[in-house]
């Protein structure tokens, strides 16, 4: 006769606190504490077989008890949980344990926490904390895993096992087995489960095997946009430079769409074939009339691959005027023109908009930061210093994802081998230099969770090289308050834009929708930043989204982004178009 599963329980108990609102955990929780609104749960975790529960690859299990806050009206009891332990991430040196609790509040409204552990052996002592620290979000329904990032988000905070509590679970662990012999081997087997999985992150050195480069994707390919016809069209900028857009046209439209890339990025990211792309989903939403801008902070572009001088003041007043007049020359004067923009294009068309260089636009959507830019402390240690090391001292012109691909030896391969040297979240060299060159983590400009593996694998392609320059506007405008000013406020050339961009923010009527993602590694949370500072002027006229799960260029390129990001963007063009788009 077959033995009978074996069954294994424990409670866990875990104390924070949690604000309404949408913001990144980190806040979530700080508001939260400083107003007063704790929350708790206590927690079994029951798996009626053991050896189930270690073999499978998502290790789940129930999740049974209560949720204590009043943000919730109080106690609540779960109505169904799952719990998952060290369950697989995007990155190979990470596992997540991952609660998902449905319940109702005091008011009788389905809503969902989710929460989760990131176990990932970080630079400095941080078992104890991967372990026993909870990233929090409350969701409006009872939210499955693969519908979270396109939930509403309710609110945020952070979780904590304290010590005493700790010490108590460690007494609440039961087997349900026929003898003590086997219950103690079932404890052991749990045990050694769990301690080989932390030996295994964080006790393991990692080597790196980099995959070779191969392209399954062509550089810089149109196939991602279909039954559209797909010319280009050049622009001229105030400063002598020659720029061009891509035009993806289905029929004429009443509201065209301009989308702008980030630093480095270029029109790749909108038109990818690999998944659903925005300018694919613009069309088939009704808005069959879609521009993409490759201007000088495109990939597509010459003039990041040297040592320039150019600011984001410079692409304010000349790139993003440039286009918009091309297509106002293409289109006519009476189309309303809607603006889409990621990172660096989204600070620059935030800039060109408050600072009166662009006007008569329906609607601007800007990705990862507006007029707000915010970065983490190390990121902000490497804007001081980076400039000059990679200039003066490395000789370099610009920083390229791709360097330690290249043939032969220079100072810009040894970086890029170092650099990998300390990623150990992949094996894709040009994911581990992006990190490099846009902040500090692992990764920083996407989750790795949020990806398709071709979109990863061509890192290199969707990002190139650029100068520094522009890393000490960036760094000019943090030491401003994390305000979007002028560069050089003396230079006779930019005498028409503002010194600082949010001065005439009350006179400006075009609305914003401000999309952070709520893991963003690289401007963490800038745009819910911009947000409050731009309700403060002008209450109610511009929105914010914040969408879980996502960091920064994934909101663009994630493989899921077409049903968990888009139909937010769409909604909010609809909203802001004239009626047969708006319909």
């Amino acid at each position: 006769m077959a033995d009978q599963p074996i069954a294994l329980r424990f409670t866990e108990e875990m104390k924070g606190y949690c604000s309404l609102g949408q913001f990144t955990c980190r806040e979530g929780h700080d508001r939260g504490e400083a107003a007063g609104t704790p929350l708790m749960f206590q927690l079994t975790i029951i798996t009626d077989d053991l050896d189930r529960f270690i073999g499978e690859a998502t290790h789940a299990a129930q999740a049974i008890g209560f949720i204590d806050s009043p943000l919730i009206g109080g106690r609540c009891a779960v109505l169904k949980g799952s719990f998952n332990l060290f369950a697989e991430s995007g990155d190979r040196n990470r596992k997540t344990m991952r609660y998902r609790l449905f319940f109702e509040n005091r008011l009788g409204e389905a809503m969902t926490l989710s929460g989760t552990k990131n176990i990932q052996n970080n630079p400095g002592p941080d078992l104890w904390a991967d372990t026993t620290t909870l990233q929090t979000n409350l969701l409006a329904g009872h939210i499955e895993a693969a519908n979270e990032a396109a939930a509403p988000l309710l609110g945020s905070g952070i979780l904590h096992i304290l010590p005493t509590d700790f010490a108590h679970q460690l007494t609440t662990f039961r087997v349900d087995a026929p003898s003590l012999g086997k219950r103690l081997a079932a404890l052991e087997k749990f045990g050694a489960f769990f301690a080989g999985q932390l030996w295994e992150l964080h006790g393991l050195p990692r080597h790196h095997h980099p995959e070779p480069r191969i392209r399954e994707i062509p550089l810089h390919t149109l196939e991602g946009v279909r039954d559209a016809e797909i010319t280009t069209h050049y622009a001229s900028t105030g400063d002598g430079l020659g720029i061009s857009l891509l035009r993806f046209q289905r029929a004429p439209c009443d509201d065209v769409v301009l989308l702008v890339p980030g630093l480095t990025a270029s029109s790749d990211m909108f038109i990818m074939p690999e998944h659903r792309n925005l300018a694919s989903s613009l069309l088939d939403a009704g808005f069959t009339d879609v521009w993409a801008l490759d201007g000088r902070i495109s990939n597509r572009q010459p003039y990041n691959l040297s040592r320039h001088r150019y600011t984001v003041d410079d692409v304010a007043l000349y790139d993003n005027p440039a286009a918009i007049s091309a297509i106002r020359r293409a289109v006519g004067t009476g189309k309303r023109i809607h603006i889409i923009a990621h990172c660096l294009g989204a600070l620059s068309v935030a800039m060109s908009l408050f600072g009166r260089a662009i006007d008569g636009i329906a609607s601007v959507i800007v990705n990862g930061v507006a007029l707000t830019p915010k970065v983490n402390r190390m990121a902000y240690l490497k804007l001081h210093a980076g400039p000059f090391l990679a200039e003066s001292v490395l000789g370099l012109d610009y920083l390229d994802p791709a360097a330690s691909l290249r043939p032969g030896i220079s100072p810009g391969k040894l970086l890029g081998k170092a650099v990998s040297l300390f990623h150990h979240e992949c094996d894709v060299p040009e994911c581990h230099m992006t990190s490099f060159m846009w902040g500090f983590g692992n990764p920083v400009l996407f989750s790795h969770d949020n990806l398709h593996d071709i979109t990863h694998r061509r890192t290199g392609d969707l990002f190139g090289g650029s100068g520094v320059h522009y890393y000490r506007h960036v760094l000019k405008m943090l030491k401003a308050g994390n305000m979007a000013v002028k560069y050089d406020p003396d230079d006779i050339r930019y005498r028409h834009l503002p010194d600082n961009y949010l001065q005439d923010a009350a006179a400006i009527e075009t609305p914003m929708l401000l999309v952070a993602g709520q893991v963003n590694a690289l401007f963490l949370d800038s745009n819910v930043l911009c947000h409050e500072r731009l309700e403060a002027i002008v209450p109610g006229r511009h929105e914010l989204a914040v969408i879980p799960g996502y960091g920064h260029a994934d909101v663009i390129i994630g493989k899921d982004a077409g049903r968990d990001v888009f139909p937010r963007f769409i909604d909010f063009l609809r909203r802001n178009a004239g009626p047969k788009n708006g319909s």
